[in-house]
């Protein structure tokens, strides 16, 4: 079983980007699942359905998301009634939607669970604890369970894959926009990225038009961000997974970048 993963799609270029490489390794590298950050992907922050609906349309299987899963208020609806797009499960049992699903392709199952970190973040339920409940639900419902770990802390996403090693078939983080280098099947066959990295302009403040951006650390003035335009580099992981075992073979980083300037 392969399980494409991508990080945070930024606006337009990103998820246009994303999509336009999720054809290509359907194709040429005979991948059976996608799994797609999507929290940013209207207009750089936040997601809508119209938004949601675009990128399940055009080949992603589950759409997670994280703390601006929120920002547009018509979310909260959609949440409730599409089970392929999940915001982190340790929010509150009473908010809107589902931390985690399950898809199906080629005879698998394959879980996706998504959690939200606390370092430097909002203090929202523990992910740990979370992660032994979403686990315990999910049970045999799966042939495989991969998390998103949506968090800024590289030792807490760090961590929580450790503390999960043996347990799931891979952790890889998302939520910085910038790629680690730390790819490996830990000894319990855990695959770990620390984070994925994003689907965003290359020439960038974490996928915003820097003009837009520097204002803020050089005057600590709040302003208005803009998807930049210009190359797109689409960037995650192809996690190879054993069907009998449900732990991982392989993990491998993507990184390619297309030209787009469409924002």
């Amino acid at each position: 079983m392969k399980v494409a993963m991508f990080g945070d799609a930024i606006g337009r270029p990103g998820r246009r980007a994303a999509l336009q490489h999720i054809a290509r390794l359907k194709g040429e590298r005979m991948v059976d699942f996608v799994v797609l950050n999507g929290e940013n992907a209207a207009g750089g922050i936040g997601i809508t359905p119209e938004v949601a609906e675009e990128l399940l349309d055009g080949g992603v299987d589950v759409v997670t998301t994280g703390n601006h899963v929120w920002n547009k208020k018509e979310m909260a609806s959609y949440l409730e009634r599409e089970p392929r797009v999940v915001r982190p499960y340790n929010y509150p049992p009473d908010v809107p939607g589902r931390g985690w699903c399950v898809v199906h392709a080629r005879g698998y199952r394959l879980a996706v669970l998504s959690l939200q970190g606390r370092v430097f973040m909002q203090p929202i339920d523990c992910p740990f604890r979370a992660a032994d409940r979403a686990l315990a639900e999910i049970a045999d419902k799966a042939d495989a369970v991969v998390i998103d770990f949506h968090a800024e802390a590289t030792s807490e996403k760090q961590a929580l894959a450790m503390y999960l090693d043996g347990r799931v078939a891979a952790v890889v983080g998302t939520h910085t926009h910038v790629p680690t280098a730390d790819e490996r099947v830990l000894p319990g066959g855990t695959a770990r990225l620390t984070d994925l990295g994003m689907c965003g302009p290359a020439i960038s403040v974490i996928g915003m038009e820097a003009d837009t951006a520097l204002p803020k650390f050089i005057t600590a003035l709040p302003t208005k961000f803009e998807v930049a335009s210009g190359p797109v580099t689409v960037m995650g992981a192809i996690v190879e997974i054993s069907h009998s075992t449900g732990r991982s073979r392989a993990i491998s980083r993507i990184m390619e970048e297309y030209d787009d300037t469409t924002r």
